[in-house]
């Protein structure tokens, strides 16, 4: 039997527990992720959509949305590129179905891992390289992200990194407001298209719906399930239980996800790696074609295509363990302390 320790940072635990109808240890286990206050912790334990941000709060979401309003009333032609992971899969839909709310001449497209490498390149922009030469194409850019900023050092101080888009929405900016850092991708973009459903005179509650999207994407790319990603999820999952969407259907049936008792477990044991292994092992596309699927028997056909990817992922990964394991205990790296074994194949 384990013997759990439960580190205790200061709190009165027995008055939490009593107001808020929790244990202590639950109590404890709140503080521990550093929730204080009785506002905080209500929203922690009974957050709703209504207590979500305000999208307009990010740096640059005001410019985004002036572009993007513009270019869909000129009925310009709007391409969105996304990334081939869970979370790149699951923004490129949430921007493409937003955007077709509204209207635009919208288009997608994914890197393939293998043929062209992680993010944006020449071969998905005519004629442009990086999004600086695009600019100086005369094309309009704009960037939705959630990582880290790049920065060089400069004395004591650092000069952050930014590409030349027309807007760059990213909470982790240097200077962005926004009271939540911890949004994944797809979380940005939704809240790009709630934004922009409102500029454009649209209700924004119509897009409410693509918060399952979103909670796929915050499980699956191991986001702190704090502040606004706990309401995400939890609206996530409830709306999982009873999506429309043929594509999610289809892939908890063959995956023999029970809906009725769904959690963020499926998402991320089950469902989410069959999203990434299309983009590990085959294209991304097919993980976006499911989400956009129309008809019950596509839906089904593409469901059953990434589980046996997946399959076969999890196969490769089994051999290529115990190749490892072989070639450990046939050379000097069995009495090392750390071992890093490389597969060229």
């Amino acid at each position: 039997m384990e013997n759990w320790v439960l580190l205790r940072k200061g709190a009165d635990f027995q008055h939490i527990s009593e107001k808020f109808h929790i244990s202590p240890r639950v109590a404890s286990l709140i503080r521990n992720r550093d929730v204080i206050g009785d506002d905080a912790i209500e929203k922690y334990l009974n957050g709703t959509i209504a207590d979500l941000y305000d999208g307009m709060l990010m740096k640059d979401m005001d410019k985004a949305v002036a572009v993007l309003g513009e270019k869909i009333k000129e009925n310009a032609k709007i391409r969105i590129i996304g990334d081939y992971d869970i979370d790149g899969i699951q923004s490129t839909y949430i921007l493409l179905e937003g955007f077709r709310m509204l209207g635009a001449d919208v288009d997608s497209d994914i890197p393939d891992r293998m043929k062209d490498g992680y993010g944006l390149n020449r071969n998905l922009i005519a004629a442009a390289e990086e999004i600086a030469y695009a600019k100086s194409m005369g094309m309009t850019i704009v960037v939705t992200d959630h990582h880290e900023v790049p920065y060089t050092e400069i004395g004591a101080g650092r000069r952050y990194i930014l590409p030349e888009a027309d807007a760059v929405v990213d909470p982790k900016q240097e200077d962005c407001t926004y009271p939540f850092k911890g949004l994944c991708g797809a979380a940005v973009a939704y809240k790009l298209v709630e934004a922009l459903m409102e500029a454009m005179g649209k209700d924004a509650e119509d897009a409410d719906y693509l918060m399952e999207n979103v909670a796929i994407a915050t499980i699956g790319d191991v986001m702190d399930l704090v502040d606004e990603n706990r309401i995400f999820v939890k609206q996530g999952l409830d709306m999982l239980k009873r999506t429309e969407n043929l594509g999610l259907k289809a892939l908890m049936e063959c995956t023999g996800v029970n809906v009725d008792k769904l959690s963020s477990y499926h998402i991320g044991f089950v469902i989410g790696p069959c999203m990434n292994a299309s983009g590990r092992l085959d294209t991304a596309k097919r993980a976006l074609e499911l989400l956009e699927a129309k008809k019950v028997a596509e839906a089904d056909l593409l469901a059953g295509d990434l589980k046996a990817l997946n399959d076969s992922r999890k196969d490769m990964t089994a051999q290529a363990v115990e190749e490892a394991f072989i070639q450990v205990e046939n050379s000097e790296l069995k009495d090392a302390d750390v071992l890093v074994v490389y597969l060229p194949e």
